[in-house]
């Protein structure tokens, strides 16, 4: 039953993630000059994820819509990945933006905070 549970949540997951692909719509469009900023300040950011999560998907969506080239991670079972968001931020949930700071990592969670975040810092 846990296998056919399992085999059903990958196959949704991937449905919606093609519709997504399909859907996305067009990415903001900056000055080069803006754009390069960006591309600078996204270098601390880094994104945890699971391929087919609809919370990832929805956060990976608005991260295209802004243009946002953030460094993306699977936290698939056997990744290196998986062990390094243990650690870090405490548990093995995805989305989670991993914010570093010269002072210390910030490790934000939640689909929907990690889009306002994003929001506020880039647009």
């Amino acid at each position: 039953m846990r296998l056919f549970i399992s085999l059903v949540r990958n196959a949704l997951g991937g449905v919606i993630a093609l519709l997504d692909l399909i859907t996305r719509g067009r990415k903001l469009k900056r000055l080069p000059q803006e754009q390069q900023q960006v591309e600078n300040a996204v270098q601390e950011l880094t994104l945890y994820q699971f391929f087919a999560c609809p919370f990832c998907i929805k956060t990976r969506r608005a991260i295209y819509k802004m243009n946002l080239p953030i460094r993306k991670r699977s936290v698939s079972s056997g990744s290196p990945y998986r062990d390094e968001l243990a650690q870090g931020g405490g548990k093995v949930q995805a989305p989670c933006l991993r914010i570093q700071t010269p002072e210390k990592d910030i490790w934000l969670y939640e689909s929907s905070e990690i889009i306002k975040y994003l929001q506020q810092r880039f647009q």
